[in-house]
Order: C-alpha cells, then structure tokens, then sequence
C-alpha cells in the first residue's frame, strides 16, 4: 500500500507539471501582426530594390479604376488580418483540445497504473505476476516519456525490496519455499521484460531504450539480460550481488551516452555471463566491485569505444575470464581495439583472471599501483599489436602472472617502477617483435625467463629496457 501511494503522488505531481502553458491572447496576436507587417515590409523593399525603382510618381487626381483597386486593398488587408486573427485562435483551440486528450489519457493512465501497483502489493505471486505484466503494458501504451520512465521505475522498486536467498530458507519449510519460488518467478518475469524491451530496433514505439534502471543492491540469483541494447540512460547496478544460479549478460551492447553502473557489485558463486558483448561507447563501470567466488565470463568481448573500469575491483576468488582462446573455429577473440579499460589499483588477490589469447589492438589497457598477491592472472598467447598496457608501479608478491607465448609486435608493456618481490612472473617463449616490454626502475627479482634474452656484459634486445641492476 505505500508502494501504491507514493508512485500514484508521484505520477500525480508529474501531471501538474504538464499544464498547458498559452501567452495572453492580445500579446499574441499584437506578435502575429507585428511579424506580418515585418515580413510583409521584407517584401515589399526587396522588390523596391530588385527592381531598381527610382520613386513614385505622385497623382493629384485618381480615376474610378484606382480608388476600386484601393478599396479592394483595403479589403484585402482587412481580410488579411481577420484571417490572422482566425490563424491564431485555430491554433490556441488546437493546443488546448490537445492538451485536454493528454489530460484525459494521463487520468486513464493515472487509474489503470494504480489498479496494477495494487496488484504488485498483493500475497498471491499470480496477481502479482499480472501486476507486473500490466506495468509493462502501461510502459508501453504510456502517453509521454516520464509515465513510462515511473512503469520501469516501480518494475525496478520491486526487485529492490528486500529478498531472502533459498539457501537461507527454514530446512523443511515447505510453504516457505512454495513463497520463494513464486517471489523468485515474479522477480524473473520483470528481468525478462526489461530484457526484452531493450531488444527491440531503435525507433520502435515500445522500445525502452534511453531510460534509466535502477537496480541498486539488488540480489540477483539468476536473471537474463543477453542482448539487450544499453543507448543512452542509465542502468545502475551499484552495490547489487550476484549469487546462485546463472545470469546473463550476454550479447548486450553499451553504446553512446549509456552507463551501466556496477559500482560495488559483490559476484559471490553465480555464473555471469558477458561473453560477447560490444562496448562500442558511455561507461561501464566496476570500480571496487568485488569478485568473491563464481565465474565472471567476458570471453569474446569487444572493447571499441567508451571504457570500462575495474578502479579498486578486489578479485579474491572464482574465474574472470577475458581469454581470447577460442574454443570453437565459429568462436571470436577478446578485443582491446579503442576503449579505454582501467584496472588502477585493483587487487589480484585469488582466484583467475584470464587475459589469454586476448588481441590487444588499439586503446589503453591500465594496471597501475595494482597489487597481484595471490591470483593467478594470465596473458598467455596473448597479442600485443598497439595497444597500450600500463602495470607502472604495481606489486607483484604472490600468485602467478604468466606472459608465455605472448607476442609483442607495436606498442608498449610498461612495467615502470614495479616491484617483485615474490609472485611467479613467467616470460617464457614471447616473442618481441617490435613492441616494446618496459622494466625502467623495477625492483625485485626479475620475471623469469625475460634475463636469459640479455647476454652477460651485453645490451638488451631491441625494445626491451631493463634496469642495470638486473
């Protein structure tokens, strides 16, 4: 019932902002006729001057024909401006009879919007699960932009309210889990309609594209978004945990203007799926996301445009995965082709982060002040062709990080003023061939199998620079 009230004020409040605003009838058509006198002044000295006329020939006497011809000009100016007149009030009868007709559909709206909140509030998970559909109806049939933003706004609410996971269900409690299940299939239907809204062409009348989604600290045990299409607004995912079964993310595309927000996300056990989505533009943001336990998988991703930020992201367990090792001939490669992708000061503290068989073509990939103390994170048979990787000042002091059968051929490596101190960092078998791997002011003992390149007494091949000290 409180959800019903405040959305019904809300909408309500949003319909007294709409009112029809005319100016006074005199001021507008005292502008009418003043653009008409102006415009009719336009024409009259621009034929004065296009045809070169030199001055009037005065009369002192004026036949019948001449005063006729006057006096149907003066008929005609009158005409002329009782036709103004009728312009002016068709015009301002137009706007009001419009806006009675958003008026009348904004209070249908309004009446029909209430019956479904109502619904949405009631123990039954098949009223509610009628509520739902009848919001997304309403979304769609919604007379302007800010009725359908406060459908997908309430759609939203209700995955916010507070939600128990399975596993904290009473053991045995059957009419327990029977309520479950029907919270979790309501829970379900609005993800797939919001899913499905956002597959829909630009354009389309019922497409939810450019308005903004809040799923803050929603728990997610399930869910699929694959394909949908972020253009504009933004989806905010702050603080959400992901835990359970399988979501899926994949397929999505982050074009221009449009933010998906994971801020603080917590990945704790489920399977998240981005493979093969394209961040072609806007943000996608997972700056102290925490990455507990499950598989995070953005194999076959596209990094074009736009970024996407791992700033602070703790990955203390499960897999994420950004490996370019295709499993099938039909599979595709990870991309790094002109996003900007930020990893600053994350900590690779356990688990996997796979980066193996990755292209790094264009853009810039970041790792700086990043602490790798436990991970195993991976760049193997991974393709440097361009882009460039910054781990300047990071800390390598446990775990494994492994660059064997990289490849090195444009761009550049930094590893400025790194620090190792005790992670296994492997070089075996890359190939340096016209990159170049940067090791200026690093400390510690050096990546294995990087020195046995650099002949006692001698210099370091061509594009790799080392301290003296190694």
């Amino acid at each position: 019932m409180v959800l019903t009230d405040v959305t019904t004020r809300k909408s309500w409040r949003r319909g007294e902002q709409r009112g029809l605003k005319l100016i006074p009838v005199g001021l507008a058509l005292g502008l009418t006729f003043a653009v008409a006198v102006a415009v009719a002044g336009f024409v009259f000295f621009t034929g004065w001057d296009l045809l070169n006329v030199q001055g009037l020939k005065p009369e002192r006497r004026i036949d019948a024909k001449t005063l006729f011809d006057l006096v149907k000009l003066a008929f005609g100016v009158v005409a002329g401006a009782g036709a103004l007149v009728a312009l002016v009030v068709a015009y301002r009868r137009q706007r009001v009879d419009e806006d009675a007709a958003l008026r009348e559909a904004t209070r249908l709206h309004t009446e029909r919007f209430t019956a479904a909140v109502s619904q949405i509030g009631q123990e039954s998970a098949a009223v509610r699960l009628g509520g739902v559909h009848a919001l997304a109806g309403l979304a769609d049939d919604a007379p302007t932009t800010e009725l359908r933003q406060t459908c997908i706004d309430v759609l939203c609410a209700y995955l916010r309210l507070p939600y128990i996971a399975e596993s904290a269900l009473p053991a045995g409690d059957t009419r327990a889990e029977h309520e479950y299940r029907g919270l979790r299939e309501v829970r379900q239907t609005v993800i797939r309609l919001v899913r499905d809204h956002l597959r829909l062409k630009e354009g389309h009348r019922h497409s939810w594209r450019g308005h903004d989604f809040d799923f803050t600290g929603v728990v997610f045990d399930g869910g699929d978004l694959s394909g949908a299409v972020f253009d504009r607004g933004t989806a905010r995912f702050t603080g959400a945990t992901f835990a359970g079964t399988a979501m899926s993310f994949a397929g999505v595309q982050v074009l221009s203007d449009a933010t998906l927000d994971f801020t603080r996300a917590v990945f704790a056990g489920a399977r998240v799926d981005f493979a093969g989505c394209a961040f072609k533009g806007g943000s996608t943001d997972f700056t102290d996301a925490l990455f507990r336990s499950g598989t995070v998988d953005f194999r076959d991703c596209g990094f074009i445009a736009g970024s996407v930020l791992f700033r602070g992201g703790r990955f203390t367990g499960g897999t994420v995965s950004f490996s370019g090792d295709r499993p099938s001939p039909a599979a595709t490669e990870v991309c790094f082709s002109g996003s900007t992708v930020d990893f600053d000061r994350a900590v690779f503290a356990g688990g996997q982060v796979a980066f193996g068989g990755a292209r790094f073509s264009k853009g810039s990939v970041s790792f700086r002040r990043a602490e790798f103390s436990g991970a195993e994170v991976s760049f193997e048979r991974a393709r440097f062709e361009g882009c460039g990787v910054d781990l300047a000042e990071g800390v390598f002091s446990a775990g494994a990080v492994r660059f064997a059968e990289a490849e090195f051929s444009a761009g550049s490596v930094a590893f400025r003023d790194a620090v190792f101190v005790g992670a296994a960092v492997d070089f075996a078998q890359r190939s340096l061939l016209g990159g170049t791997l940067d090791f200026t002011g690093a400390r510690g003992t050096p990546p294995g199998a990087l020195m046995p390149a650099v002949p006692a007494g001698g210099t370091a091949p061509v594009g790799l620079i080392v301290p003296l000290t190694w």
